[in-house]
């Protein structure tokens, strides 16, 4: 294997100074707010004695994931604005190559559980507690979790033992396969394929069966009644809404030939902070149970501020 490559440059989402300026606060804010919201609901969920179903269970670990999935680049990103060379060591880059796949197809797995999570309460309510027991929904994090690593462990050590003897600016804000696959110095079109079978297949199957598990859900509340469809479609708008934003730029980037786009940069801006930072708010404004049980925490919180400072 041959490797003269120690460090890598990214190009980062702009070269103009004045916009660069511009989106560190506007990334700034945007990383604030997914670490506020994302352990907001992590705190409320654990917090709460309401919030102990499944679905809340799911939702606290995705929070999680979303926490550590958007530290992997967007800290980079955000000192790289202020960065008049923005490098990267070739560690440094294979590590943010496997944090970005693993906890990313974690959150594909994570996703698609709450689906079916969602499929078996409405379509199966009376046997929801049977089957979705406690031994059930930890089998399926860590399966998620698991999934995860072997995801990224294949992406990483496809990448790490291609020989890259040459140029080194990456036209990415982070180390991601196809822009590493293009500056290698070898034929990469088996690697190529072989990262659409693994990530591409992985995001579009999973998207398949979250389609299909709502447009099962969707068929089965024509014999609910009014309320119970009310509260059961406000649910599934919210996981539809995550999986749309989600998942349609992740097929968009690995559904196809090993090739790179000047859009992929704004596309994957969607994946890795824009739907971090909205999940948080798509679940709370649409939820009246983590509304009410933030309320009350705080409620809490301020009656027992007040009472020692009565003492």
């Amino acid at each position: 294997m041959e490797r003269n490559v120690t460090e890598f440059i990214l190009t980062g989402l702009s070269q103009n100074k004045e916009v660069q300026q511009i989106c560190f606060l506007l990334f700034l804010l945007f990383y604030a707010i997914i670490i506020f919201g994302n352990f907001l609901i992590i705190l409320t969920i654990r917090g709460s004695t309401n919030l102990n179903s499944p679905m809340y269970f799911f939702l606290s670990f995705l929070s999680f994931v979303d926490i550590c999935y958007s530290s992997v680049t967007a800290p980079k990103l955000i000192v790289d604005f202020q960065a008049k060379v923005k490098t990267i060591s070739f560690v440094g880059c294979m590590a943010q190559l496997f944090g970005v796949h693993f906890f990313g197809c974690t959150e594909i797995f994570i996703l698609t559980v709450m689906a079916y999570d969602r499929y078996v309460a409405i379509c199966k309510p009376l046997h929801y507690t049977t089957i979705m027991d406690h031994k059930v929904c930890t089998i399926l994090m860590v399966s998620s979790w698991v999934g995860g690593f072997m995801h990224s462990i294949i992406q990483t050590l496809l990448t790490v033992w291609l020989p890259f003897c040459g140029p080194n600016l990456i036209d990415h804000y982070f180390c991601d396969v196809h822009p590493l696959l293009k500056l290698a110095c070898t034929d990469t079109y088996v690697v190529g394929v072989i990262v659409v079978a693994n990530s591409g297949m992985i995001s579009l199957s999973c998207f398949v069966i979250l389609v299909g598990s709502y447009a099962v859900i969707l068929f089965s509340l024509r014999t609910r009644s009014t309320e119970g469809r009310k509260k059961a479609l406000s649910t599934c708008a919210s996981h539809v809404i995550v999986v749309i934003l989600f998942f349609a730029p992740c097929i968009f980037i690995y559904l196809r030939p090993s090739t790179t786009f000047t859009e992929d940069k704004m596309v994957a801006v969607f994946y890795t902070i824009i739907t971090p930072m909205l999940n948080p708010l798509i679940y709370t404004l649409r939820n009246a149970d983590v509304k009410n049980a933030m309320k009350r925490q705080w409620s809490k919180k301020v009656m027992g501020q007040r009472s020692k400072e009565l003492k």
